[in-house]
């Protein structure tokens, strides 16, 4: 079990991410793409991306082993800015850093538990073209298992997002962390979590970052090095309104549905939405029903415009990146596959070795 211990400054310094990290999405894929479970969700994602992979799986499976300890420099805080400011931070790793990581996961056992891997030891002495190879590995590997995805899974992240943010503002604190998926429990000042191995974290006022994670799954990851800046990766729910998880595709609208967005009041509802709102909310602020509510909403669902997430025991409406497109005219700030967008994540300078439980994996 992992224990967080908060005191009064850190109940004040809870921080839920602005947006998915792309590096922590491609790590923890790497994860689901070896292993069998959730199948709804993930079969067709596994058998489209192991088409595209050439090779890179290979170095990245001597580094993220199946179980156990994976280093923290793959994960650095810009990878909330997208994959360029994240490959430039890991290029400028310490290699104190790099060797004390790499002497973690040999330690560890991991893939090789008779020592580190040959390139291991070019890595953590910071050769250039080590570096070189794990960055083209990393992205090559992102192209084929994140990018043609990503507006699902922001979507997806972002419906999380308000979910937690509207427990934030009905009940501070307290709702938020109670709010938190079931693998997790609030037993004030201690957030509970199940976890591979048994572990304290005290925050010392220092406060959390929340980062939801797509593919993040079962339990939650956190850093090893407890003078890390604190973060909690945690999965976010796979579902929509009254329906089983929807399998992870490429996003596209279905141009059969975008046809019946014609109208003003579907207008409305698709500007309420934008904030986010339950379907009663929606009812009150557009002037319908709300049996008219929830058809408008499913309508723009099936067009890809919408993602429904449940919120206790209410329902709670959220744009994907598409709909907010056509609602501003285009524009779409997700970052591409290899370029940057706006930097939101506010944890601290240092990159660092993470103690994780990645469905069953002890860090």
């Amino acid at each position: 079990m992992l224990r967080i211990h908060f005191t009064g400054r850190d109940l004040g310094r809870i921080r839920i991410a602005a947006r998915p990290d792309a590096l922590w999405e491609t790590v923890l894929s790497f994860h689901r793409l070896r292993d069998k479970r959730s199948a709804t969700v993930f079969g067709e994602w596994r058998r489209e991306t192991r088409t595209r992979l050439n090779g890179e799986a290979r170095l990245l499976a001597s580094l993220v082993p199946v179980r156990g300890y994976f280093p923290d420099f793959l994960t650095p805080p810009e990878g909330i800015c997208g994959m360029e400011p994240a490959m430039e931070a890991l290029r400028g790793t310490p290699e104190e850093r790099l060797r004390r990581d790499l002497g973690l996961l040999a330690a560890g056992g991991g893939s090789h538990p008779s020592g580190p891997a040959p390139r291991h030891e070019e890595l953590a002495a910071g050769r250039p073209r080590a570096l070189g190879d794990l960055i083209a590995a990393l992205r090559g590997y992102h192209r084929a298992a994140i990018a043609p995805y990503w507006p699902h899974i922001r979507a997806q992240i972002e419906a999380d997002r308000a979910a937690r943010g509207r427990a934030l503002l009905d009940g501070g604190a307290d709702r938020l962390l109670a709010s938190m998926p079931a693998a997790m429990r609030w037993r004030p000042p201690v957030l509970e979590a199940d976890y591979p191995v048994d572990r304290d974290l005290h925050l010392d006022g220092r406060g959390l970052l929340l980062l939801p994670s797509f593919f993040c799954r079962v339990t939650p990851v956190a850093f090893h090095d407890p003078e890390l800046t604190p973060v909690l990766v945690y999965p976010v729910r796979h579902s929509g309104e009254n329906t089983a998880p929807a399998p992870l595709r490429p996003y596209a609208a279905d141009v059969g549905s975008l046809g019946k967005l014609v109208g003003q009041t579907r207008s409305a509802v698709l500007r309420t939405i934008e904030g986010g709102c339950t379907t009663g909310e929606l009812a009150r602020r557009v002037g319908v029903s709300p049996a008219s509510a929830s058809q408008h909403a499913s309508v723009l669902r099936d067009a890809g415009l919408v993602v429904t997430l449940r919120h206790g025991s209410a329902v709670l409406h959220t744009l994907t990146p598409l709909g907010a497109a056509l609602l501003h005219g285009g524009a779409d700030d997700s970052p591409p596959a290899d370029g940057a967008g706006p930097a939101g994540r506010s944890a601290g300078p240092a990159a660092g070795a993470r103690a994780a439980a990645t469905s069953g994996t002890g860090r």
